[in-house]
């Protein structure tokens, strides 16, 4: 699938524009268009910020305007994190990405425009938008930075089109317990607590084996987890027979 452009509108620093060079690669982004950058084009200091993204830098649009910069793009987003008495939909940076993603496999071309640091995007650019992005910020400290929005932005778009589970285990070389290996474990703990007198007054015993029972049950324990609580319980019991002697 082709890719939505990110579109600098009027930056003011070098450095945010190869923060946000960056922050587009983080996540396999690299159709960038620049719009009158306040201290030229090429910058060093977005070179230097841009680390191992500089291609993107190198392959950036240069474009005297901001219609100038979506003049192939069939739809528009513009961040803003204010109200501007404009009538317009405005969608979270997830919704914008869902229909970015289904503008583009239909064969569109989708820019997102991004404001200048100062304040933002000024009306003329966002009325050239079908649509604005509003991140739910901190209503008393809305401001983000141009490399946070850019980030933010990209990362909805990458985790829309990644199947990656929510939660994974890293095994590190081992597996989890059996059934089995979980119920000798308990018998293990059990029959050596007996011993210890641990299950005491007798009236709570049976309560406090089911209560044991439900730990090592509820605990995702590998193997060698299992073995190492075996070892754990070995070692006390040597401990307490060599005092004995």
């Amino acid at each position: 699938m082709t890719q939505p452009v990110f579109i600098l509108v009027r930056p003011q620093m070098g450095e945010n524009i190869g923060a946000a060079a960056r922050a587009m690669w983080n996540f396999g982004l690299d159709q960038m268009r620049v719009v009158g950058p306040r201290d030229g084009w090429p910058n060093e200091r977005a070179v230097a910020l841009a680390s191992g993204a500089g291609r993107l830098l190198d392959q950036a649009g240069l474009c005297e305007s901001v219609p100038e910069a979506i003049r192939d793009c069939t739809y528009v987003f513009a961040t803003t994190a204010r109200a501007r008495g404009l009538t317009k939909p405005i969608v979270t940076p997830e919704r914008a990405m869902a229909q970015a993603r289904a503008i583009q496999a239909e064969g569109g071309k989708v820019g997102v425009l991004f404001g200048p640091e100062r304040a933002g995007l000024e009306n003329e650019d966002i009325v050239l938008a079908n649509a604005t992005i509003s991140v739910p910020v901190n209503p008393e400290f809305p401001s983000l930075n141009l490399a946070q929005c850019v980030l933010l932005t990209a990362y909805e778009w990458r985790r829309q089109g990644v199947d990656m589970a929510p939660e994974v285990m890293e095994m590190a070389g081992t597996e989890f317990a059996s059934g089995l290996e979980l119920q000798k474990l308990g018998d293990h703990f059990e029959e050596r607590l007996e011993e210890a007198g641990f299950f005491f007054p007798e009236t709570k015993a049976e309560g406090m084996k089911v209560n044991l029972r439900n730990l090592w049950g509820r605990l995702p324990l590998t193997r060698a987890d299992v073995q190492i609580f075996h070892g754990v319980m070995r070692q006390m019991v040597r401990w307490a027979e060599k005092r004995r002697d």
